[in-house]
C-alpha cells in the first residue's frame, strides 16, 4: 500500500533545469564551443563533480579564459530565463490530492534549501511538504541513494510503500537504488534520456489524476509509457 510520495525539485516540480541548459548553451557559444544535451546530461539533477560546464569550457578554448566572467554571464542569463520559470502542470493537482488521500509528502533534492526555499515561499508550496531532505544533509547526492533513504527515514515509510517523482536520470537512478517505485515525469531537457526499468513514464502529471497513479502501481502493471 502506498503511504508516501517523494518529489525531485528542480525540473520536476519546476522546471529550473532547461533554462540552465539554454544558459550556458548561449555561453559556450560566444566561446564558438558546443554543449551536446548528452553530455550536460551528466549534472543534471545531479552535482557539477558528475560533469563541470565552467571546467570543460576552459579545456574547450585554446585562450585562457576569465572563468569569473563565464559565472557571472551565465547568472545573468540564467536569471533572465527563469522569470518565466513556474510550476509544471499538474504538479499542484497531485499535491492538493496527496493531502486529501492522507498521503505523507517529501522532497528530495541534490540542491540546497537555500536554493529551493524562495521558490517554495513565492508559490506557497513549502506546506504542502512533511519533509525536506537537501544536498547539504548528505554525503552523496543523486544519483546515489543518500538522499531517498533519508527521505524515507524522515516519512517514516517503507521503500515500497512510496514512490518516487523524476525528470532526470541521476534522480530516477537515485530511487531506483533506494528502492522506491519510480514514475519519470520528464521536461524539454530530459524527455529524449534513456530512462529504463522505471515503473511508469508520463509527459505530465497533468495526464492523469493521482489516484490513477497509485492504482497503476499498485497493481503492478508492466512498465507503461504513455504517450499524448
Amino acid at each position: 500500500m502506498i503511504k508516501a510520495l517523494v518529489f525531485d525539485f528542480d525540473g520536476l516540480i519546476i522546471d529550473t533545469e532547461t533554462p540552465s541548459y539554454y544558459a550556458f548553451r548561449q555561453v559556450y557559444e560566444e566561446y564558438g564551443v558546443e554543449l551536446p544535451v548528452s553530455l550536460y546530461a551528466k549534472c543534471v539533477g545531479t552535482s557539477l563533480d558528475q560533469f563541470n560546464p565552467y571546467t570543460y569550457i576552459a579545456d574547450c578554448v585554446t585562450e585562457t579564459i576569465d572563468l569569473a566572467a563565464v559565472k557571472a554571464k551565465f547568472k545573468e542569463v540564467y536569471a533572465e530565463l527563469l522569470k518565466s520559470a513556474d510550476i509544471r502542470p499538474g504538479v499542484m493537482d497531485y499535491l492538493n490530492e496527496a493531502k486529501r488521500m492522507n498521503l505523507k509528502v517529501g522532497l528530495a533534492s541534490s540542491s540546497q534549501l537555500s536554493w529551493i526555499k524562495p521558490y517554495l515561499v513565492k508559490h506557497q508550496l513549502d506546506h504542502y511538504f512533511d519533509s525536506f531532505s537537501m544536498a547539504d544533509e548528505v554525503e552523496r547526492v543523486k544519483p546515489n541513494p543518500e538522499l531517498y533513504l533519508l527521505a524515507l527515514q524522515k516519512l517514516g515509510v517503507e521503500a515500497s510503500e512510496a514512490i518516487s517523482f523524476e525528470d532526470s536520470l541521476n534522480g530516477f537512478l537515485a530511487a531506483k537504488a533506494a528502492g522506491l517505485h519510480t514514475v519519470i515525469v520528464p521536461n524539454e531537457l530530459t524527455k529524449d534520456f534513456a530512462f529504463m526499468d522505471y515503473d511508469l513514464l508520463i509527459p505530465s502529471m497533468a495526464d492523469r489524476s493521482l489516484s490513477e497513479l497509485i492504482e497503476t502501481i499498485e497493481l503492478k502493471a508492466p512498465r507503461i509509457v504513455e504517450k499524448r
